[in-house]
């Protein structure tokens, strides 16, 4: 983040901080981001609560570039997005987490608000960029979701970044799946009757999404996850899958979620949060909270929405401890917050 801290101080990355308000509602806000549900607080450190701010004021920054420059919602989506794909921090791209058999399986998915033209990858492991690759699928194919080696090949095509697998190798994620392989050893040793319920902190935390408008009032949105530490092989989450875990509608708001994909793709999450503000005319906030806190707390759901309605009202939702999430408004004030603050 050195680069950002040099902008910031020769004045070229304005950094005007929204004070925090008693909730998420901000207005007139243009792009909205997420880095994940996050750690348990009492795991965060002052560095990496630093290094977590600077990344996702620098995605914001970065999606607000493009939208300044004159690019759309999909642009703005993507390239805040890249960024936090590009970064070891998230559960994205460079962060992502080892599936059950040590694998980087990487999903993503991208929709226009506009036109409900979407696209999807999963189960990828040499795209560099998942997001870019999603866009490629919407943008230049017939479909919407391409999985595995179809997908690596279709990106290979299109010229897009293809990375040896090892460079989504870093060491705080394959020390997380050291320690579920440990638990698995452990519970195969043990008798059947006295097998404890798997369960691990580092599950999953880090998926990132971003949601934007742009100045012709077009919307979009985009999910990109690595998934959940230890997943089966095979295991799509709710990330690639358009309604579960992103949706983007004109006509009400671009969403983006992270949490335990399983319940998001039962609910449809994203979908039914648009669908409540079409047909019930309810506000993003008391959509987002109804879906997150209401339905899917009570049925063990953990995780969390972000959301950007037509009128430029960004809010989150979301039913665990924390939620790394920011947006900047057109003006280009920026609020970035972790946890309730």
């Amino acid at each position: 983040m050195r680069w950002l801290l040099t902008l910031l101080a020769i004045g070229l990355v304005p950094m005007t901080i929204l004070h925090a308000a008693s909730d998420d509602t901000v207005e007139h806000v243009v792009l909205g981001i997420h880095g994940g549900i996050g750690l348990e607080k009492k795991d965060m450190t002052p560095d990496l609560d630093r290094q977590l701010r600077e990344l996702l004021t620098a995605a914001l920054h970065a999606g607000k570039a493009k939208l300044d420059a004159g690019g759309n919602s999909l642009d703005a989506v993507e390239a805040a997005i890249r960024l936090m794909e590009d970064s070891p921090l998230l559960n994205a791209g460079k962060g992502a987490v080892f599936t059950r058999e040590g694998r980087n399986e990487l999903d993503a998915s991208i929709m226009d608000g506009r036109t409900k033209a979407a696209g999807a990858v999963a189960g990828v492991t040499v795209i560099k960029n998942p997001i870019t690759a999603a866009r490629a699928v919407m943008e230049k194919s017939k479909h919407v979701l391409l999985i595995g080696r179809g997908a690596e090949i279709f990106a290979t095509k299109q010229g897009l970044d293809i990375v040896d697998p090892a460079y989504f190798w870093t060491e705080h994620r394959w020390q997380a799946i050291q320690e579920i392989w440990k638990q698995d050893a452990e519970q195969k040793a043990q008798p059947q009757s006295s097998v404890a319920p798997w369960k691990s902190k580092h599950i999953e935390y880090g998926t990132v999404g971003a949601v934007a408008l742009d100045q012709a009032g077009n919307l979009a949105a985009g999910t990109s996850t690595g998934g959940m530490t230890g997943k089966l092989y095979g295991r799509v989450g709710d990330s690639p899958i358009i309604s579960a875990g992103t949706y983007a509608d004109n006509a009400a708001a671009a969403i983006s979620c992270t949490g335990h994909g399983e319940f998001f793709i039962r609910y449809a999450v994203s979908h039914e949060i648009v669908s409540q503000m079409k047909y019930l005319k309810r506000s993003l906030k008391a959509a987002a909270d109804d879906v997150i806190n209401q339905q899917l707390k009570p049925a063990g759901g953990e995780g969390a929405a972000i959301g950007l309605d037509k009128s430029g009202k960004f809010d989150a939702a979301y039913n665990s401890e924390g939620l790394y999430r920011g947006c900047i408004t057109k003006e280009g004030k920026v609020r970035v917050r972790l946890y309730e603050e």
